[in-house]
């Protein structure tokens, strides 16, 4: 047996034993659960059912294509939008007012909780739009009233009204155009709730139970759910696709990557979520498992709060920015599993440019300029890293790290900061943070996506704009670029945001990584979604 081999196959006997202890220490949980058609490891807890009220992907997974359907969907191999609660649409001419006719006979879930007394038609979905939309809607502040991928495109600024032209038929009017409208209607966060079940927990007087016990139209109907342990579905019978999912469906909880590999080794779990960099080269050699690769749609990157000095001063940005050797970091990090970011928006994307520059690595310049803006010697920064993988980051933690070693050498001390994800996002969005890696991965094909979430000012306050950074010119490049249909005139735009991010450096694009999943070979039907939310409607196991 040759090094390499041995050590690989020390690698898997260490964990495949790890993983039987495991297994020994999780039996009463796995009594609990009960024995499940697909069980899924996934990596931490949902904020939330409603994944209106959240840009987590986490959120998104437990919930958006599990529970919920939404108007239009994306075709997930060639990212065109398709019918979904809306069976077709219409679009005016001057692209202020969109028509859609809904598909009749859809029905929502019936649970221990709920019994609907209809199906789906144009009263869900004003209640749904019209919640996040319209300050004065009952619903409006019920679980906190922040709906931040809405805020971070300023949709309700675009939106002008929402009209029930009758039962099936809804009319949106906008005030100005928006070339990614459509779009924004079919992600993750789009879905529609059941007006009926709105209004019966207002009388009951437990308004928040809309998310935290949904409701949706969705293939699997939410059961229970136990915080960082699991969640249950079962299959909607009345589902109005023909899909052909598991009748059960459970989510085990499981934070850590190598127990998740562990657990789908052992059989525990059918398919896991985010395995690490050092987890792909196990999978792969196993015969009994299959890893889905694909390249991913995101973007991780160092993000400066620019409304704190001196992260105020874009000398002090390309400063910091000059004293890291990206290469490292995605040798180290991403070990080869992902392609160096110049700009947002990766190659797979049709405003991708090429000849973007970039902020190189040059610690003497990067000296230079800290000189120049005062920065002394001994200056003390923090960089916040994720406490959870994700594709666009595998390794926040020891990003941070190698990071503090070269920022060391131009005089800079690092305090690296962590805490639970969702203390982490609530404090990275009251701006406690100096600096913080992290990423966004897309929710559509359209490079809004990217652009406006991420940097505009209007997002700053929803918590998706992590630099904080506003700047008016840039916003106007953003704006000008919805309002044309012409991908041509949108490319030009985008590429003039471009080089006001290099410019000004609110924060330095790391990598475009791809996406893995890991799934059991009895397990047919996985695919990843380049667009967003895992989903298991046609999920099956071999027979």
């Amino acid at each position: 047996m040759n090094p390499n081999s041995k050590s690989r196959y020390i690698k898997s006997t260490l964990l495949l034993s790890f993983s039987v202890i495991v297994m020994l220490g999780c039996s009463k949980q796995k009594t609990e659960i009960t024995q499940a058609g697909i069980t899924f490891c996934s990596e931490s807890s949902p904020a939330s059912f409603n994944p209106q009220l959240d840009t987590s992907s986490t959120t998104a997974d437990a919930s958006s294509h599990q529970v919920y359907d939404r108007l239009l969907e994306f075709n997930t191999e060639n990212g065109q939008i398709e019918p979904g609660l809306a069976s077709s649409w219409l679009v005016s001419n001057d692209s202020l007012t969109y028509t859609f006719q809904l598909r009749k006979d859809v029905a929502f879930h019936d649970t221990e909780y709920f019994t609907p007394t209809r199906f789906f038609n144009a009263d869900d979905v004003v209640f749904s739009i019209d919640r996040w939309r319209v300050n004065s809607h009952p619903y409006h502040d019920v679980s906190g009233g922040n709906y931040p991928y809405f805020q971070s495109l300023d949709l309700k600024n675009t939106i002008k009204n929402v009209t029930r032209i009758n039962g099936y038929r809804v009319e949106i009017s906008l005030f100005k155009p928006d070339s990614s409208f459509l779009a924004n209607l079919a992600t993750d966060f789009s879905v529609i709730l059941s007006a009926e079940y709105a209004m019966q927990l207002i009388e009951s007087g437990s308004p928040s139970d809309l998310d935290k016990k949904p409701i949706g139209t969705g293939p699997f109907k939410f059961i229970s759910y136990r915080k960082d342990q699991f969640i249950r579905y079962q299959r909607h019978q009345d589902y109005f696709l023909d899909t052909t999912g598991p009748e059960n469906l459970v989510f085990d909880i499981t934070p850590k990557s190598s127990l998740r590999v562990a657990k789908l080794i052992t059989g525990e779990c059918d398919a896991v979520a985010f395995p690490s960099q050092n987890d792909l080269e196990i999978i792969r050699e196993r015969d009994d498992l299959t890893l889905l690769e694909k390249p991913g749609l995101n973007v991780g990157f160092w993000a400066f709060n620019t409304s704190k000095p001196p992260f105020d001063d874009p000398k002090v940005r390309r400063a910091l920015a000059l004293a890291i050797d990206k290469t490292s970091l995605l040798e180290a990090v991403y070990l080869g599993q992902a392609t160096r970011a110049k700009s947002l928006v990766p190659s797979a994307s049709w405003a991708h440019q090429s000849n973007m520059q970039e902020i190189g690595y040059n610690p003497i310049t990067a000296r230079k300029l800290l000189d120049e803006a005062g920065i002394p010697n001994d200056f003390t920064m923090n960089i916040w890293a994720m406490p959870v993988q994700r594709a666009y980051n595998p390794n926040a933690m020891k990003m941070a790290q190698l990071m503090s070693s070269y920022l060391a050498d131009v005089g800079v001390t690092v305090n690296i900061v962590s805490y639970d994800w969702a203390r982490f996002r609530q404090n990275l969005t009251a701006g406690m943070h100096d600096s913080v890696l992290i990423g966004w991965s897309a929710d559509n094909g359209d490079p809004d996506n990217f652009y406006r979430p991420l940097l505009t000012c209007a997002a700053i306050p929803s918590g998706t704009n992590r630099a904080m950074w506003c700047n008016p010119e840039y916003d106007a490049l953003i704006e000008s670029a919805l309002n044309t249909e012409n991908s041509n005139e949108r490319r030009l735009f985008y590429h003039r945001a471009n080089q006001i991010i290099f410019n000004e450096a609110p924060l330095i694009p790391i990598a475009h990584a791809f996406q893995y999943q890991a799934v059991n070979n009895q397990i047919e039907g996985m695919l990843i979604n380049p667009f967003g939310g895992i989903r298991f409607d046609d999920v099956v196991r071999k027979q």
